[in-house]
């Protein structure tokens, strides 16, 4: 079985180490410990915790679209017509293109909160070499 370092799993929820932590310690996410004594948290528990906190939602309404990620724009590139707006969503990266009018009707800036909604036929899921390793 999967499992994960207190520092891991903080990196796949957008958190730092501490926060993960907090929440083992207030009992919101189970861990155990390994033969050396450091924490680590059972895949199949993370993954329930996460759903559960993407399950919460963002009070962003009703959508067809399940694909949300809150993040912070930093950088917005814009032309006579079109603009790139980029978002970072915790480690990940977020590139929206669109028309400049939506851009500057959504007030879109560096330092701007804004939720990346993506809605697509065909996505792509990919597993990092090392997790493969790990699960075997």
């Amino acid at each position: 079985m999967t499992t994960f370092r207190i520092s891991e799993a903080a990196g796949l929820l957008g958190v730092s180490a501490d926060t993960v932590r907090r929440w083992v310690d207030a009992g919101r996410l189970a861990a155990g410990r390994d033969e050396h004594g450091h924490r680590i948290i059972e895949g199949t528990d993370l993954a329930a915790f996460a759903r559960s906190q993407t399950e919460a939602g963002d009070g962003s309404g009703h959508s067809s679209a399940r694909n949300r990620f809150r993040g912070i724009v930093t950088e917005v590139i814009k032309d006579a017509v079109m603009a790139q707006v980029e978002i970072a969503a915790g480690s990940y990266r977020v590139v929206s293109l669109m028309s400049r009018q939506a851009a500057d009707e959504l007030g879109l800036a560096p330092g701007v909160v804004a939720v990346a909604v993506i809605k697509s036929t065909n996505v792509v899921v990919e597993i990092p070499d090392h997790a493969r390793m790990a699960s075997q």
